[in-house]
């Protein structure tokens, strides 16, 4: 499997500034390539190259970078989900990010610095910095292109790695329910919960200081504003990281496998009261989702995703729906038969339950064939 690891790169001066004129080459000369080819109706990469190679190098590439543009241009068009209206071409932001390949960067890893071509001649010796373990992954598995991108002031580098999968668990011993909320982020059938009243906390100071920064509307405000731009994706996404390892360490250690609800379409088919819109639409559960679904590939354990429908109104014991059996938001009470639980804790079971049948009805059949008779 491909992951894709970024790096810090740490420029000085000088060489942030020859960074920054070869994005804007590169991006300037894919906007013109993008209109010459709606022009002249051609996209595809031989068409593109037969057509604008010469005159790209003219306009201060290298072959590699022309090629790595003309690529670029065709994969854009060719990811369009129609035919690009008239008059209306792809155009490439200034700081685009543009792609790499070991002729035009490579990489000094035990000394922590890259050699990159730029429009103002090679840099050697730009610094870079990241964390040991994505480190040791690029080591290890770096392969193919390398892409190049600036955002909020600082530029990093995205390796493409390829990842060895581990062996899929064909059989597991069950499967670990994940139930997916706002009150509590996470918590599985094996009793894992990880609470989010404290994030939900920081989100709605950081939602509040930006109304207020956006009503001062002050040069000061727009500042700050700019500076704390980001930083909640970036919380999100650490935190969306951490547990998803922990759940697929989980059903990696018991032999289980990960029994997800399918959330597509939520914000749409939930109605809420205005108050618990904002945790709702604010919080990326089909990230998380996806960390999961790409961590546990890694690890050989399957997934599966079931019908989140009454999960937290079905008793995972006599499994009796009713939507009094939920009396408040953190108390499971079964109508039926008594039974009591975190409401939470047992909607993970009735995943987990779901996620097994899941298994069972799409899994291949391990009986003996039937012999034959006359």
């Amino acid at each position: 499997m491909k992951l894709a690891v970024r790096v810090k790169l740490l420029p000085t001066p000088d060489q942030a500034v020859a960074l920054d004129a070869t994005l804007r080459v590169c991006n300037e000369a894919a906007t013109w390539l993008s209109v010459r080819a709606l022009e002249c109706g051609r996209t595809s990469r031989a068409a593109l190259q037969a057509l604008a190679y010469v005159e790209l190098k003219a306009r201060g590439l290298s072959a590699q970078p022309a090629l790595h543009v003309l690529r670029k241009v065709a994969d854009a068009y060719a990811a369009l989900p129609a035919k690009p209206k008239a008059g209306k071409p792809v155009v490439f932001r200034s700081d685009g990010a543009q792609p790499f390949d070991d002729r035009c960067l490579s990489w000094q890893l035990e000394e922590r610095t890259v050699s990159i071509w730029t429009t103002s001649g090679r840099l050697k010796g730009l610094a870079f910095t990241g964390q040991d373990e994505q480190l040791a992954v690029l080591a290890a598995h770096r392969k193919g292109e390398t892409d190049l991108l600036r955002k909020d002031g600082r530029w990093y580098l995205l390796a493409t790695c390829e990842i060895p999968e581990a062996a899929l668990n064909a059989t597991p011993d069950g499967f670990v329910g994940v139930d997916l909320g706002i009150v509590n982020i996470a918590t599985t059938s094996t009793g894992i919960r990880c609470s989010g009243r404290r994030l939900g906390r920081r989100r709605e100071a950081d939602r509040l200081l930006r109304a207020k920064l956006q009503r001062k509307g002050t040069r000061s405000a727009k500042r700050r504003a700019k500076q704390r731009a980001g930083r909640e994706a970036r919380r999100t996404r650490d935190i969306n990281h951490k547990i998803s390892k922990r759940i697929v360490a989980e059903a990696q250690r018991t032999g289980r496998g990960i029994a997800l609800e399918d959330l597509t379409g939520i914000r749409e088919r939930v109605r809420l009261r205005k108050p618990r819109r904002v945790p709702l639409h604010s919080w990326s559960f089909r990230q998380l989702g996806t960390f999961v679904a790409y961590k546990a590939r890694r690890a050989g354990v399957p997934v599966v995703y079931v019908d989140p429908a009454y999960t937290s109104q079905e008793c995972s014991q006599c499994h009796h729906v009713d939507r009094r059996n939920r009396p408040s938001q953190a108390v499971f009470a079964c109508q039926a038969c008594g039974f009591v639980e975190h409401a939470d804790l047992n909607s993970s079971h009735n995943i987990a339950a779901r996620g097994w049948w899941t298994w069972v009805r799409g899994a291949e059949s391990q009986a003996p064939a039937l012999p034959l008779t006359g």
